[in-house]
């Protein structure tokens, strides 16, 4: 009997298993309407628990890796993606959210431009969903991916995260049509040119877009200002690694 007991206290604090997830946005046109739109891949769950369900990518945590790597690596695996940012999001871990052993899983958020997201293999088991019509995922990932877009739309209010959807060069509507996809709703075109008269970060180019029907728009580009760029020492801590920007937050 007190073996048994023994046993059973041992088991309460055995350590909780280390995973890292990660929510990957990009943007992809709708199927009805062509507009582009916010979407995310996912990846079929092979084994229990939720076999057959579908999950974010990721996997545990290796023991001669970062946190970081382990987020690019399982990304890499998963989806063939390596984002241009990457940044870490929170810390998941209530007590029940696995049905088996005991899991605490790290999340992270990436952001991968159109042109790389639509040249991702899907397979049986890797494919693309919307992002805000979800079924079902397997854990509590439908409310990771429902902060990872409240955290996504916050900042869209402030700092560059928009232009990390777009290239080098892009329109002003290529512009306004990142802040729709991600904020779900329709803005004006004048009232968005008017609001952008005023920032700093990005400035007109000589080159036009070509091959529309109509006369070729203004190219433009981002240019954060040296403070901006620098960070303003807040609570998230910026690296630059390999051209992929992370992002560390310690609001956990």
């Amino acid at each position: 009997m007190y073996t048994n007991a023994a046993n059973v206290t041992e088991r309460q604090f055995v350590p909780p298993s280390l995973a890292i997830s990660t929510v990957i946005f990009a943007l992809r046109p709708s199927v009805t309407s062509g507009r582009p739109t916010l979407w995310l891949p996912l990846v079929r769950r092979i084994r229990q628990p939720y076999r057959g369900k579908w999950a974010l990518p990721g996997g545990p945590l290796a023991r001669s890796e970062s946190l970081v790597e382990a987020a690019g690596r399982n990304l890499k695996e998963t989806t063939q993606l390596e984002p241009g940012y990457l940044e870490q999001l929170y810390c998941f871990g209530a007590v029940d959210r696995s049905p088996a052993e005991r899991v605490v899983s790290i999340v992270y958020w990436a952001l991968v431009q159109a042109e790389a997201a639509a040249m991702a293999e899907e397979t049986d088991n890797v494919r693309w969903f919307r992002a805000d019509g979800l079924e079902e995922l397997a854990f509590d990932h439908n409310e990771i991916v429902e902060y990872a877009l409240w955290r996504l739309r916050n900042k869209m209010e402030y700092g560059s995260i928009a232009y990390h959807f777009l290239g080098d060069r892009f329109t002003l509507a290529q512009l306004r049509e990142v802040y729709e996809a991600v904020l779900d709703k329709r803005l004006d075109p004048a009232n968005f040119r008017r609001q952008l008269r005023g920032a700093r970060d990005i400035e007109p180019t000589d080159e036009y877009l070509q091959g529309g029907r109509h006369r070729p728009p203004r190219l433009y580009r981002y240019r954060p200002e040296p403070a901006a760029a620098a960070g303003s020492g807040g609570a998230d801590h910026q690296t630059q690694s390999n051209g992929v920007k992370h992002v560390r937050s310690d609001q956990h």
